[in-house]
């Protein structure tokens, strides 16, 4: 692979991060975008504030130079939701601001354009058949609906002006410092709490975050990338209850899971209006990545309980300093 001059967003994020490190390390040149600089977390990398990501962000002088965008950045779930009209607030970042920063990538001729969707674009679950690229979009929340949103605006202006458009859609993404419930769940087992989640026969694909950048990296200058989509995991589904098994495994703890059914738990989910919380947990979410294997020639380079290992060890590490 040769070296490429690569801007990258969102890189103090738990994806963008580690994709920084990773291209510095393999000799690529990398501008990295932040909202914000309260440090240099990547010593030798340009690191750039572009504020906040919107329709009227100004990025020319960002792009000038680059060859690749990878663009990492948008508005995620939010916990505690404070929008009026979160759609609408969705859009305004992960539409508007995603379309800007693509249009201002075609001025400052920018070849390519990776962008890290979701694969919430496919739906939130799975029933028996995985989720292919090929499908039809069902959007299930408003994140997704914006993810899609962008999606759609960057294949028409790809079209137009001949950006090489790459568009990803991982699954739940784990690893060292992964925010969210994984990292929750994690705690849980480690202080040997005891959880309702023995006896969940559902199959979900994961994706550790050494498999995403990985393939992020192969996106960079493969030739079968441009215009695709592709969807990636680990290669490898599991239930909720083997996955608990293995981290608690990882951790070097007894897994405490009490077998409670999935009906169970999705009612009682809606009583406490947590019903999104329990579909993520009970329900399946599979997806097929024969297509990437086949197009990128590409393998995942980590199995899930390697990944899982290195996970464990790095939370390990961290909880005894």
């Amino acid at each position: 692979m040769t070296s490429a001059n690569v801007l990258i967003t969102g890189a103090n994020g738990f994806v963008g991060s580690a994709l920084v490190a990773h291209l510095a390390r393999n000799g690529h040149r990398i501008r990295a975008a932040v909202r914000r600089t309260e440090h240099d977390p990547h010593p030798g990398v340009d690191i750039v504030n572009v504020g906040d990501m919107d329709g009227d962000t100004h990025w020319r002088p960002s792009l000038e130079g680059m060859d690749i965008v990878v663009h990492c950045a948008a508005r995620v779930h939010v916990m505690r939701e404070s929008a009026a009209d979160p759609l609408l607030e969705f859009r305004r970042v992960n539409v508007a601001g995603t379309l800007n920063l693509a249009r201002n990538a075609v001025a400052a001729k920018v070849r390519r354009f990776i962008y890290i969707s979701s694969i919430g674009v496919n739906g939130a679950e799975t029933f028996g058949k995985a989720f292919s690229a090929a499908d039809q979009p069902r959007p299930h929340s408003p994140y997704a609906v914006s993810k899609h949103e962008a999606e759609l605006a960057l294949q028409q202006l790809a079209q137009v002006t001949g950006l090489e458009v790459v568009i990803i859609r991982p699954p739940l993404i784990f690893g060292p410092n992964a925010p969210g419930n994984f990292n929750k769940l994690m705690q849980a087992l480690d202080r040997g709490i005891p959880l309702p989640l023995g006896a969940i026969k559902n199959n979900r694909s994961l994706v550790s975050l050494d498999n995403l950048v990985d393939l992020i990296t192969i996106c960079l200058d493969h030739p079968n990338a441009a215009r695709q989509t592709f969807l990636v995991s680990d290669g490898e589904d599991v239930s909720t209850t083997d996955l608990l098994r293995r981290v608690a495994a990882a951790l070097g703890r007894p897994a405490r899971l009490i077998p409670v059914p999935a009906a169970v738990l999705r009612a009682a989910a809606r009583a406490l209006g947590k019903a999104e919380f329990a579909q993520r947990l009970c329900g399946s979410l599979q997806v097929d990545i024969s297509p990437t294997r086949q197009l990128l020639d590409w393998a995942p380079v980590m199995s899930l309980n390697d990944a899982l290992a290195a996970t464990a060890r790095h939370y390990l590490a961290q909880a005894r300093r």
